[in-house]
């Protein structure tokens, strides 16, 4: 495993198939190798949704952390993550940027509360080099 604390952690749902597409999407597309993924049913993702007081139950929100400096949470993360893929993707960050948080959260929320009925259920097996960006895997 890699060292998580110069990286960008993405916490996510572990048993979504929608996180487990977004995690598979940025994993190829992730050229300068800036993030690692945790799911927030492990013991990692558990201690970053406690030492936030964040629900530790509810695991329907994708999480954006850079270690020492910030995290973002719905949309933000998703905003700031395609920002850092940079090239094509900041027309993405960009867009999402001009739309308002309200507006682009609740089109979130809805993807989520909807994520488990729209998703292909099938199991993401990382390659070997995939698997150094995955905390506790």
């Amino acid at each position: 495993m890699e060292n998580w604390e110069n990286k960008h952690i993405i916490f996510f749902d572990g048993d979504c198939g929608v996180c487990n597409f977004w995690v598979q999407w940025i994993l190829q597309r992730d050229n300068k190798n800036q993030f690692m993924f945790a799911s927030l049913q492990f013991v990692f993702g558990h201690k970053f949704l406690s030492e936030r007081n964040l629900d530790q139950k509810q695991f329907n929100t994708l999480y954006l952390w850079k270690f020492g400096s910030y995290y973002l949470i719905k949309s933000n993360a998703i905003i700031k993550v395609l920002d850092l893929l940079g090239g094509f993707y900041s027309l993405g960050s960009w867009i999402g940027k001009i739309v308002p948080k309200f507006i682009s959260d609740q089109i979130y929320d809805m993807i989520s509360k909807n994520r488990m009925k729209i998703s292909n259920q099938k199991c993401f097996l990382p390659t070997p080099d995939e698997r150094k960006k995955f905390i506790e895997v």
